[in-house]
């Protein structure tokens, strides 16, 4: 009679600094394999060196002049990484930041010409104090820097003073309603990240438009509601006076044909008219 004797062999479990080191090697082995080609060509360039170098000192026999040159090399590396890496690095993003927002500033610009114009047209009668606002934002052909920066700070501290009273709802929803797919368009934008500014025109106006939309009716709106819609209308409105003067000034500077008409057609001169007189 045979007899099948089966050792068992204890093998404790594995303890968390085990499983930790093994995370840790597979990811050392992981980055080794994403960076393998860089690493390859260190390693070709630097065996590419070695040979040079000792290729001259065959020919010359010289490891003091080899050296001095190799000390001269380290010693210009730190500027020549400062000058290629920070300096050129630096003008380079500075020139591709351009012309994002070259391209950003087109956007910009088909908004107004979609909404944002029509929008200042609609809601500035509504306000209080619209002969104010009108005064501070008359862009005329003469404006310099500091004129836009002085009518920037101007509607940044003025308080906007709705009317709701005055505000054709019914009209104000539909036109919203007819550019809602627009904005979300735009909103969709990943170059709008660039701009919060303008981000936030276009929350503030497409949160005006939900809130319309919300309502079935305007009729019999009781008084809180109506100073909710004014407070919608004040942040929205506030929001495209300040985008608009950034833009108008961008156009100054880069169209100047794109300015002349808006000079001529701004909501905010007593008699706007395309016509050149």
């Amino acid at each position: 009679m045979h007899f099948t004797i089966v050792s068992r062999v204890y093998q404790p479990e594995r303890s968390g600094y085990a499983i930790i080191g093994q995370a840790r090697t597979h990811k050392t082995v992981s980055m080794f394999k994403k960076h393998s080609f860089l690493i390859l060509l260190a390693v070709i360039f630097l065996a590419l060196s070695a040979v040079f170098y000792f290729v001259h000192y065959l020919i010359f026999k010289d490891a003091h002049h080899i050296f001095i040159y190799m000390l001269g090399d380290l010693a210009f590396l730190p500027l020549e990484v400062l000058l290629v890496v920070i300096v050129i690095e630096r003008i380079l993003a500075n020139n591709e930041k351009q012309e994002k927002l070259q391209k950003l500033n087109m956007v910009v610009g088909a908004f107004f010409s979609q909404v944002g114009n029509q929008l200042l047209v609609e809601l500035i009668d509504s306000f209080e104090n619209h002969e104010e606002i009108s005064r501070a934002l008359n862009v005329s052909g003469k404006w310099a820097r500091d004129d836009f920066h002085k009518a920037a700070e101007i509607i940044g501290s003025l308080k906007i003073k709705p009317n709701a009273r005055k505000i054709d709802f019914d009209r104000l929803n539909v036109f919203l309603e007819g550019t809602r797919g627009f904005l979300l368009e735009l909103l969709a934008n990943p170059g709008l990240l660039e701009n919060d500014k303008f981000t936030d025109a276009l929350w503030a106006v497409t949160h005006l438009d939900e809130e319309l939309a919300a309502r079935p009716s305007f009729a019999d709106l009781p008084e809180s509601d109506i100073e909710h819609l004014g407070g919608d209308i004040v942040r929205a409105y506030g929001r495209l006076t300040s985008e608009w003067l950034e833009y108008v000034e961008h156009l100054k500077g880069k169209y100047p044909y794109l300015f002349s008409l808006v000079v001529r057609t701004h909501p905010f001169q007593e008699k706007p008219s395309a016509v050149v007189r």
